[in-house]
């Protein structure tokens, strides 16, 4: 490793605590930067984490970064930025403002930013995503699922009060109305502050106050919070419906062998991350602001991507009928073609 890289890795120790390299011969070098939750919470950042991964097999170098609670967004970008990488990661619209600052310090190094809108700066990615359009697939097969099983009432529980995650709940409830008028539809949010997105305790908690409410499915978009979310469903046998990545596991009951974990909104922030970086390596980097949703499709290996879709698996096999999987493909035709105008709030 050049020393350069190896000086990042250890002064990063010392600010931020943890961080992890892969090294390549000769490559592109890329710095990802993770917000709250980190790497390990199956959900938001291990999403980007995967597209960094991904990238790897390309012949990609990387540092990656996990700030500790206290630590400088802005301190983590500038510090892989000073030391020649060629990409530098934000993960979370709570880059917006350090993305901005930083980019403009290093013209000659490239930026992409999650879910943050940076769009005049020649030197910087905007991946954003249209959440609310995965949102109503899921909101769909919440509200089938809660009308076949004779419930009336579902739930959604935020991370952080932001628009952003407000995206999450326009569209699912959407698509729960769109097949189930009279549904009724739970909401909390977790916090108002970057902590929200990493407190499993809460997420129990809001859970549990929905389950007693009637909610017999919960959708949350709340990052590590959620995993608070299934630990609910698991214990009172109600469904939840994951975030980012595919969550479907995380609702399986080993013992018993049930599964909770009714279907997940995938946001592919791997892809994403990947296509960008991919771009770079080719000589094709792309400024400004990508938007990925439903229409959006790309290929990596034998496996077929949308910039949002919704989970299939072992684990919810026996959940999702034929019915809410036709209904489902049904909207998201009409999404596409237009015919459906998903809200965003």
């Amino acid at each position: 490793m050049e020393r350069k890289a190896l000086f990042i890795l250890l002064a990063a120790v010392l600010v931020f605590g943890l961080v992890s390299f892969s090294e390549a011969k000769d490559k592109l070098r890329v710095g990802m930067v993770f917000d709250v939750g980190g790497k390990g919470d199956q959900s938001f950042n291990d999403s980007a984490y995967r597209g960094l991964q991904w990238a790897s097999k390309l012949g990609v170098s990387y540092v990656d970064i996990e700030p500790g609670a206290d630590a400088d967004r802005e301190t983590g970008l500038r510090m892989i930025a000073g030391q020649g990488f060629d990409l530098v990661i934000g993960v979370g619209f709570l880059f917006t403002d350090a993305i901005k600052e930083v980019s403009d310090e290093f013209p000659d190094t490239k930026f992409a930013i999650v879910d943050g809108y940076v769009p005049d700066k020649p030197n910087v990615s905007s991946l954003l995503f249209k959440e609310h359009e995965g949102s109503f697939l899921v909101g769909i097969i919440a509200a089938m699922k809660a009308k076949l099983d004779g419930k009336d009432t579902i739930g959604f529980v935020g991370g952080m009060d932001v628009p952003l995650i407000h995206k999450f709940e326009a569209g699912y409830s959407a698509g729960a109305k769109y097949v189930y008028p009279r549904c009724k539809i739970l909401s909390d949010y977790a916090g108002t502050t970057p902590k929200a997105f990493a407190d499993p305790v809460k997420g129990k908690e809001l859970a549990l106050a929905q389950i007693d409410k009637g909610a017999h499915v919960i959708y949350h978009a709340s990052g590590l919070t959620g995993v608070g979310v299934f630990e609910a469903g698991k214990e009172r046998k109600v469904y939840v419906i994951g975030v980012d990545s595919n969550q479907n596991h995380l609702g399986h009951i080993k013992e018993t062998g049930e599964n909770f974990g009714l279907t997940s909104m995938l946001k592919q922030v791997d892809v994403a991350v990947y296509l960008t970086i991919k771009d770079l390596l080719e000589g094709k980097f792309k400024a400004g602001v990508r938007t990925f949703g439903l229409k959006d499709t790309v290929k990596i290996g034998d496996t077929l991507y949308h910039g949002v879709h919704y989970a299939l698996d072992e684990y919810n096999k026996n959940l999702v009928t034929k019915e809410m999987i036709d209904k489902v493909t049904e909207a998201e035709k009409k999404i596409i073609s237009g015919e459906i105008k998903v809200p965003v709030k």
